[in-house]
């Protein structure tokens, strides 16, 4: 353990960002920047032009930066390396030993392995054997049939299907007109349907002969003479069919029985139906096109209203019992047909069977559905239905024999009568130790990498929460707390060593604890998903949106692997839904729990999230009131200082959020004196003339520095933004009061300067954002002042006072770097050309309204 440590210390310089292995310079140091081996790769990088609008990545670290993050570590003592060492190990046993439980009582006699020796039963019993019990309970389960039910928004859209059928067919029957054309006592039914359907040659030979005939009767006056002695020596007679030849008799006869005007009339009616009957045709060709059109059948034509309406009487209430019965998904056609054949037999006439069974199987469809509480009902009911699996033995009867290997039956006997060997498995447990270590020295080391500088309290958390979630494992709940595992960490500490965490837990978790596989993974897959999204998010409001999303896919997660992993049936696919739901539900909850805790852990540990950095940003919070109302002038510097420091802090890729709130609290310590602070004073007068004592003087400077520090315990300001108000001064000198002391020395040489009195107590800055608010501060009231300057000179004068503070050694802590001096610069400047942009000036008449005029 100790090796492992100090391998990871060892590391600490080769991780170390190469703006942090910079020589730093002290006060009086030539600008020109070292040129050691290690950093002139990193000097030929910033050498290239420089667009401050797309910062180098280089320059980011991991959001949101941890308080007071020191960028020069100092080379530590022997003792302060042995007391991480004991940390370390103490947090990887501990650990071990909430995790591992799966080896205190493990039984060395398992399924699979050799006796060995010969086991009896100690006395007779009936032993349960849970596990194959189960087993044979889940498969029962899984293999029930699914419950079907009619679904009736289905029965009624194949009920409307059939009506719309019914419809299309009336009006089709209303255009071929009314039929029989004639009493079937003056031309039978039969041939007035061949009249109206025969195709025209047919037709036009029928009536051809019937109108020689009747001109010959008219010419020689033999009305009487009977239909052979007419027809018979007639040669375009006998080439008439049978049809053709019977019409024609029938209509010779209906010649004969009336007046040849009443022949005439017949037809125009035969034509007019022959024509109202072909459109027909035409129509019902056009809707049999259609999906779930009219079957192609003129049988519809023929039939007399009364068989009409039994057709579709019958067709309604077959179809209305079938529904209620209800048809399954994938029967054969044919099998359908010889249903409905079977039902309508005998219901309708032998005509209209044909068009009544292809009406009936034209809108049928499968109307049954799976009913998801019945069908668990059911699975339930069979599950229950299988008994318990017992394993009936004897006093004295051999459980196992010496060298035979254990099945699952000798297992359970050998369990009961506590001959498994149950024990702690001590060389498991070191084992698992073993993996303990690696898993934390590889956390350690993603730290190094990407987040360093986490203080002692911040592993502490860690520590707590991965000792939270092993306690939670003795409940049966660990695997649903890895979401809030993840949104924690990643929250406090950024999204890759929340993801890294999560990630760690899942892998050793299951192999320490006996958990089921696929919710630890459902758990994950929230886990990491909060660990990626969790850091971006910028309100509470946002975080519980998250936990819903996550709750989602969790339950999804669940659902799809347990598809995957388990043998369920193609018809009991959806009986795992109700425990994707609980995983859902539990991802919900996770989240939820994380987000309650959260504000609780950012206080007790003095934490700074990005979340509790935007509300202390706030306009409405207390102290910001006070400072608006109390020092206006103080309040409005803060917010020009605010504005140049966020670019700045944005185009180094800082801690934007950290930056903001500390800039809005650093001057808070004015608020003892407003008026000893000129912006405060409104152009009244200078209090500091009325003292006349620079002492007196510096010291009210001074003062709004530890003033601050005290309002900011009270108001319990992070010390990550505490810091800013010592920081942003530093060690600078009070340079107007330090000069007017120099001055009276002069005149008085009785009067001693000491330099420490009229500069600032510090520390300096020890972090590239507080270093940034410090420059920041500083050129504010230099930018003020230009109103007609160009940007060159702008930029020579805030160049001017960059360098001054590098001189004065106040940054040599703060991980800033003569290179980022002039994208510091750059970008107040361009700050203060967008506060001083030019504005049009407005004719006199706009701004002297006419008389009168409202």
């Amino acid at each position: 353990m100790k090796k492992i440590w100090q391998w990871i210390q060892g590391r600490d310089n080769m991780l170390r960002p190469l703006e942090d292995q910079d020589t730093q310079f002290k006060a009086g140091y030539s600008l020109e920047p070292p040129t050691s081996k290690r950093n002139i790769k990193y000097l030929q990088e910033l050498s290239r032009s420089w667009d401050w609008r797309k910062p180098r990545r280089f320059f980011a670290p991991q959001l949101p930066l941890p308080p007071s993050v020191k960028r020069n570590r100092l080379k530590s003592s022997p003792r302060q390396r042995v007391r991480p060492a004991i940390a370390l190990s103490v947090s990887v046993l501990a650990l071990t030993a909430a995790m591992g439980q799966r080896y205190y009582r493990q039984p060395e006699l398992q399924v699979g392995t050799v006796s060995p020796k010969t086991a009896i039963a100690p006395y007779s019993d009936v032993v349960v054997d849970q596990e194959t019990t189960e087993a044979q309970r889940t498969a029962a389960r899984n293999g029930a049939i699914p419950v079907l039910v009619p679904d009736p928004d289905i029965n009624q859209q194949v009920q409307n299907s059939l009506d719309s059928l019914f419809e299309q067919a009336n009006i089709l029957r209303k255009q071929t007109g009314e039929f029989p054309l004639l009493p079937s006592s003056e031309l039978s039914t039969t041939t007035q349907t061949y009249l109206r359907e025969a195709p025209t040659e047919e037709w036009s030979a029928v009536w051809s002969i019937v109108t020689a005939v009747a001109v010959d009767a008219l010419e020689t006056d033999n009305a009487q003479t009977s239909l052979n002695a007419l027809l018979t020596g007639r040669d375009d007679y006998r080439e008439l069919n049978t049809q053709q030849q019977r019409a024609a008799r029938e209509l010779i006869r209906y010649q004969q029985l009336q007046s040849p005007m009443d022949l005439e009339g017949l037809q125009i009616i035969i034509e007019s139906a022959r024509t109202d009957f072909r459109r027909a045709l035409t129509d019902l060709r056009r809707l049999t096109q259609a999906e779930r059109g009219l079957p192609y059948d003129p049988t519809m034509f023929r039939l007399s209203e009364k068989d009409w309406k039994t057709v579709q009487q019958q067709v309604s209430l077959n179809l209305e019992q079938m529904l209620l019965q209800g048809v399954a998904e994938g029967v054969p056609m044919d099998l359908l047909e010889i249903a409905v054949d079977s039902r309508l037999r005998g219901a309708v006439s032998t005509e209209a069977h044909g068009l009544a069974k292809e009406l009936l199987v034209a809108v049928l469809e499968p109307n049954l559905v799976k009913d998801p509480e019945k069908t668990r009902a059911k699975a339930e009911a069979a599950a229950d239905q299988v008994p318990e699996v017992t394993i009936p033995v004897q006093s004295g009867e051999i459980i196992i024999r010496q060298g035979e290997e254990i099945d699952q039956t000798a297992f359970v006997l050998l369990d009961h009568f506590n001959l498994s060997q149950r024990r702690l498995n001590v060389w498991g447990l070191v084992g698992y130790g073993v993996l303990m270590s690696g898993g934390v020295a590889l956390f350690l080391l993603v730290e190094r990498t990407v987040r360093p500088g986490l203080r002692r309290q911040d592993h502490v958390l860690i520590l707590c929460m991965l000792l939270g979630v092993s306690g939670l494992s003795i409940l049966g709940f660990a695997v649903y707390s890895l979401p809030a595992l993840g949104l924690l960490t990643s929250s406090f500490y950024g999204a890759t060593l929340g993801s890294s965490l999560v990630g760690l837990v899942a892998l050793l978790l299951p192999i320490g604890t006996r958990i089921n596989t696929i919710p630890l993974l459902a758990s994950a897959a929230g886990g990491l998903v909060c660990s990626l999204v969790a850091p971006q998010l910028r309100s509470r409001e946002e975080l519980a949106l998250l936990g819903g999303i996550v709750g989602v896919i969790q339950g999804a997660v669940y659902l799809g692997l347990t598809w995957l992993m388990s043998p369920v049936s193609l018809t009991t696919w959806y009986l795992p839904l109700t425990g994707a739901i609980l995983q859902g539900f539990y991802g919900v909850v996770s989240s939820v729990v994380a987000l309650g805790l959260s504000p609780y852990l950012e206080h007790l540990f003095d934490l700074v999230t990005p979340i509790r950095l935007a509300e202390l940003s706030s306009p409405n919070r207390p102290m910001l009131q006070r400072l608006a109302s109390e020092a206006p002038g103080t309040f409005q510097h803060t917010l020009f200082v605010a504005s140049l420091a966020e670019a700045a802090a944005r185009a180094l890729c800082c801690n934007v959020e950290l930056v903001r709130a500390g800039t809005l609290y650093h001057d808070i310590g004015k608020m003892h004196d407003p008026l000893g602070f000129i912006e405060n004073q409104m152009g009244g007068p200078n209090k500091h003339d009325e003292i006349n004592d620079p002492w007196v003087s510096a010291d009210i400077i001074k003062k709004h520095v530890s003033e601050g520090t005290v309002m900011a315990r009270r108001c319990r300001l992070p010390k990550a933004v505490r810091a800013f108000i010592p920081e942003h001064q530093g060690t600078m000198q009070i340079s107007f009061f330090h000069h007017k002391a120099m001055e009276m020395a002069k005149a008085e040489p009785n009067i001693s300067v000491k330099e420490e009195d009229f500069r600032y107590p510090g520390p300096i800055p020890q972090s590239p954002e507080t270093g940034i608010v410090m420059l920041a501060d500083s050129c504010e009231a230099a930018l003020r002042s230009l109103k007609e300057a160009s940007p060159s000179e702008a930029l020579a004068m805030v160049n001017r006072i960059l360098k001054a503070r590098w001189r004065d050694g106040q940054l040599v802590d703060s991980g800033l770097t003569r290179e980022h001096m002039s994208i510091i610069a750059q970008v107040f400047v361009q700050v203060w050309q967008q506060y001083n942009h030019k504005r049009i000036a407005y004719p006199k008449s706009v701004l002297n309204p006419v008389a009168g005029r409202s």
